[in-house]
């Protein structure tokens, strides 16, 4: 749903996408859902009409994450014949070197903070994380997560291995895969280690964010940090590469189009699909196997891109739709099965689809934005739409990741709104008046 903040004001509205949900018919494809998908639930009665009065709302961003690693601080020691301490030095880097290789070096880099933090932030990690306790209230009721970690927003890096080791504890208790958006600020690295740490059972999808207006840069930095973690923890704990989130869609609103198969569409199309070619080209020469995919708005896949990928991941948000919480579950599978699954059919390569995110907001930073038309943002209302969704998702086999694991309070600060509020933990990872269900 979000992409970097590049400058552009925040006022500036998702037109497109919105535009795209008001032209459906309400209700959308309910009465196909009925047919085929019984399981989710969803009444046809108090779905949202075309609401003239809904106020409107920022374009939301994720950040791309910063992906380099920290240099290995040189240790100085005193040795009274300078030629002793040259042949420490030379052994010692030749030890350095083997570990690196073996991968085991990484998690002494992880301990270093980030390039432009604050030493006197960096939160140490105490005892075993494989021992830890267990929530009671926290059941693995999802088949995914979005995952976003704190302090992860290029180029202010501040993540800490502390920070994720305790999130892959808490995630490990509601599912067993996690899907995120970038590599920059460490973020692969950082997740592989704290998986590794934890010994927990997770699969992560990773990312590569890349930035159309930059020539590759935020491409190539963040495939030199995939690279660097691939080759110090392997892949037995990756699940794919997705390389763009809304990539399309954002370039479409930069140049004032909106049909993601049309000339600008494809002009899009054709900066993305050398970068997710190069990335497969990358992973080969790593002696690799993992797929490739690509996420984007589920109304804004375009073919040629979705035609170059193992797997897509489309954005399906009933709120931004202003669909009501009542027939929220059941619209989210319509939508995806009828625009997403459907498209993806038609294509010669069948790309696996899933949906990338979907969830309900729990407050808002001002009144105006509390709610979309028919529902407002609630923790009842989150509730309601994991009831109904999560475990009627999981039997009919629709992959997902709900949206998202915590609050994230720079959203607030950045765009307002409902931005900041999706989270299942607050941002200081407190579970929210909800409670998960069995399945």
């Amino acid at each position: 749903m979000y992409s970097q903040y590049r400058g552009s004001s925040p006022s500036i509205a998702n037109s497109e996408l919105n535009d795209f949900y008001d032209q459906l018919p309400p209700p959308h494809r309910l009465s196909s859902f009925s047919a085929h998908a019984p399981s989710i639930t969803g009444s046809t009665t108090n779905l949202a009409e075309t609401y003239t009065d809904v106020p409107v709302r920022t374009k939301p961003y994720y950040g791309d994450r910063q992906g380099e690693f920290p240099e290995t601080p040189v240790v100085e020691e005193k040795m009274t014949a300078r030629s002793s301490r040259r042949k420490w030095i030379m052994w010692g880097l030749v030890i350095i070197g083997l570990l690196a290789v073996a991968g085991i070096v990484v998690g002494v880099v992880l301990s270093q903070v980030q390039k432009g933090s604050s030493s006197s932030s960096n939160l140490a990690i105490t005892g075993d994380p494989s021992q830890f306790s267990k929530d009671s209230r926290l059941k693995q009721s999802f088949y995914g997560i979005a995952y976003t970690p704190q302090d992860s927003i290029y180029p202010n890096c501040n993540i800490q291995i502390a920070d994720v080791v305790t999130d892959m504890q808490l995630l490990s208790q509601l599912t067993s895969r996690i899907r995120v958006y970038g590599s920059d600020c460490n973020t692969t690295a950082m997740i592989l280690e704290a998986i590794q740490l934890t010994k927990v059972n997770m699969t992560v999808f990773i990312a590569n964010y890349p930035d159309a207006t930059d020539d590759g840069v935020a491409y190539n930095r963040q495939k030199s940090a995939i690279e660097s973690a691939i080759q110090a923890y392997g892949t037995d704990h990756i699940g794919g590469v997705t390389v763009g989130n809304e990539f399309i869609l954002d370039y479409l609103d930069a140049n004032g189009a909106t049909d993601p198969n049309g000339s600008v569409g494809n002009q899009g199309a054709a900066i993305l699909t050398p970068l997710i070619d190069d990335t497969k080209s990358m992973l080969q020469s790593l002696g690799v196997n993992l797929k490739v995919g690509n996420a984007d708005a589920g109304s804004f896949f375009n073919d040629k891109v979705l035609a170059d990928v193992d797997y897509g991941m489309a954005n399906v948000h009933p709120w931004f739709a202003n669909v009501s919480i009542d027939v929220a579950a059941g619209w989210t599978w319509d939508f995806f099965e009828g625009t997403d699954v459907a498209l993806a059919q038609n294509l010669s390569n069948k790309p696996d689809m899933s949906i990338a995110e979907t969830g309900w907001p729990t407050n808002s930073s001002d009144a105006g934005n509390e709610s979309n038309g028919p529902s407002i943002a609630s923790e009842a209302n989150l509730q309601q739409f994991i009831n109904t969704f999560v475990c009627q998702a999981n039997a009919n086999g629709t992959e997902y990741f709900f949206f998202e694991y915590f609050d994230e309070p720079w959203k607030t600060q950045q765009f307002g709104g409902v931005e900041g509020y999706w989270g299942l933990f607050y941002s200081n990872r407190t579970l929210k008046n909800i409670e998960f269900p069995d399945c």
